[in-house]
Order: structure tokens, then sequence, then C-alpha cells
């Protein structure tokens, strides 16, 4: 892979409401071996290769963000590890992680994944410079599983999750909470995380992207499932923070921490410090608006210099907040899928 020049620290990334960018999140490819029927339909159409940013420009964007003052990043999908050769992309970025200077550096890199091939690169992303991954983990009843996941198999992605564990990952599970599928099964998820020493994020469903269900009829609010939690498991407030949205909370004597991720029902916008980067080289400044900035035709076009010249007109285009909502037969907030932006 090619390298790029790392100009010293210029103009740091502020919106205009003020607040700095320090966390960028880069959705590798919009593919993805399961189907979770919250986050996509079951036939999808996925982008043409052609359309793709390279992993080569995906990780010039990124470098050029890091010397404008972004410390964290996190890679995502659909799912990142069935791009090939991601890994190289890793190791390059990882190179960066602690690595303070005027070209500035990451305090970490991360990876959101479902873990169905974790068990063959759990290694490869330690050694890459990878210590913290996410895991996206809606039941532990393999029945269960397959039908939200509409094929997945349980037993590969614990396996996964178990080869991170060995090979010194931290692993988050993330479980969107779903009515009628596994809201009940909640507790058990906090419980099992207790014992294995994860922590665990909460996430209400997104109106993100058209699906082959009503959202309506799945929607919980954390609200209500903190309520029982609170009656089963001695929580207290955790003034830990990732950069991301969750606010969290820690099961006494234990080390796990519960995190609470509440788009509609506790709106988490007014500390927003995240921009989102599409597989298509796409700038999203919110995951609940259409606003977009192309960054693959300002880099092929004009280099650096346009890079950041699309960056800053990009920033001048973050809203105050997200607009979600859910309600029976509404449309999406926005049309694209959660797997085109990145989670």
């Amino acid at each position: 892979m090619m390298t790029s020049a790392l100009p010293p620290i210029d103009q740091p990334l502020v919106d205009p409401q003020g607040r700095t960018i320090r966390y960028l999140r880069i959705s590798v490819t919009d593919r993805c071996d399961l189907r979770c029927r919250y986050c996509m339909a079951e036939q999808m159409t996925f982008l043409p290769r052609a359309k793709l940013l390279s992993l080569d420009e995906i990780a010039i964007i990124a470098e050029r963000f890091i010397a404008r003052g972004v410390t964290k990043i996190r890679l995502s999908g659909g799912e990142p590890l069935v791009r090939r050769d991601v890994g190289d992309l890793v190791r390059r970025l990882g190179r960066h992680v602690g690595a303070k200077g005027s070209g500035g550096g990451l305090d970490e890199l991360t990876m959101t994944t479902n873990a169905t091939r974790l068990d063959r690169h759990a290694d490869e992303m330690v050694d890459a410079g990878i210590r913290r991954i996410n895991v996206s983990l809606d039941s532990l009843d393999a029945e269960r599983f397959r039908y939200i996941t509409r094929h997945g198999d349980l037993d590969q992605v614990l396996r996964g999750i178990a080869a991170a564990k060995a090979a010194g990952l931290a692993v988050k599970i993330n479980m969107v909470a779903l009515a009628g599928l596994n809201e009940a099964e909640i507790p058990a998820m906090l419980e099992w995380c207790v014992a294995e020493g994860h922590d665990l994020s909460l996430i209400e469903t997104m109106p993100l992207g058209a699906i082959d269900e009503d959202r309506t009829d799945r929607f919980v609010p954390l609200t209500r499932v903190f309520e029982d939690l609170k009656g089963r498991f001695a929580l207290v407030r955790d003034a830990h923070r990732t950069g991301g949205p969750a606010r969290y909370w820690r099961v006494d004597g234990s080390s796990t921490k519960l995190g609470l991720i509440s788009p509609l029902t506790a709106n988490f916008c007014d500390g927003c410090n995240r921009v989102r980067l599409t597989t298509e080289g796409k700038l999203y400044l919110c995951l609940g608006h259409d606003d977009q900035v192309d960054l693959k035709a300002a880099l092929r076009d004009g280099g650096i210099a346009g890079l950041d010249t699309a960056i800053d007109l990009g920033l001048t285009r973050k809203p105050a907040r997200h607009d979600f909502r859910i309600a029976s037969g509404s449309a999406p907030a926005v049309a694209r899928h959660m797997s085109v932006t990145g989670g």
C-alpha cells in the first residue's frame, strides 16, 4: 500500500455547533455474511466493487483525519472481515496508535464485527494494533439467533468471541433490543457478559433503510429495559466514555459495564464528536441525515488539498441533532442502510 504525507495539524475539525470532531467511523464494505432483520432486507443489492474506495484510499483519508486531530477510528461495515486484505489496512492505521507528534496520532483503533470470521483473524487484529472490539450479538439462543440473522450460526460467533478473548482483545457485546424477539433475554445476556468479563451495550433499533418488517413492532424503549435491569442487578453509574453515544453503568462487584444507546428515548447529539466515511467515499456528518460530501472524488481530483477542502465543506453541514422517530407505517429517517454508513 502507498503512504500519504501527513502535513502538521493546521486546522482542527470543528462543526457549526462548536463540537470538535475526534472520532471517525469507517465502513470498509457494505457487504455482510448475515442478514439481520432489523438492519437489512433479505435480498440486498450491494455496491459494485468498482465503486468502492481502495484500501489505500481509505488509509489516506483516515490519515488526513488523524493529522487534523481525530484520535479514534472504528472500522466497521457491513462486516469488515469479509473484505479481502482488510488486515493490511488495520496494520497501516495501527501504526498511528500512540504515535503522537506534529502529524497527529490515534488513542485507539477499534472494530465492530459480527465475529463470524473472528476466530481466524483475532491474533492478526491484536498484532496490528487493535485492543478492543465490539461484537454484534442479539441472542444466545441458537434458534433465535438464526431467526434474527436469517442464517447465522451462533456456535461460529461464540468461537470468534472466545478467540478474541484468548488473543487479549477486550470485547463489548452490542445487542439491539427487539420486542417479541430478544427483549426477555436481555437479563441473561448481561449475566453471561458478567461471567465472561465482557461489556454490554444495549441499542434501540434505528429507522435506517427499508427492511422487510415494520420497526414499530420491534421497538423497545431502553428506559423500560433499564428499569427492569435495575431490579435485577446492582448498577452503579459510571463516568466511563469511549467517544461513542453510550451512557454507562457498572455491574457492582464485576468489571462489566452496561452501556445504553438510546437515539429515540434519550437524544445524545449534544456531545457528538463523530463523522462517518462510507465504503464508496461519502462523508456523512450525521447518521440520521443525508447531507454528505464525496471524499473519493475530492481525493482523486485534488489530492490532499482537495480532500481538506471537501472535509471543511462537510463540517459546515453537520446538523445539531438527528431526527429519528418510529411510528407505524412511517418511512425510514434515511433511505440508506446501516451497513452502508457503518456502525
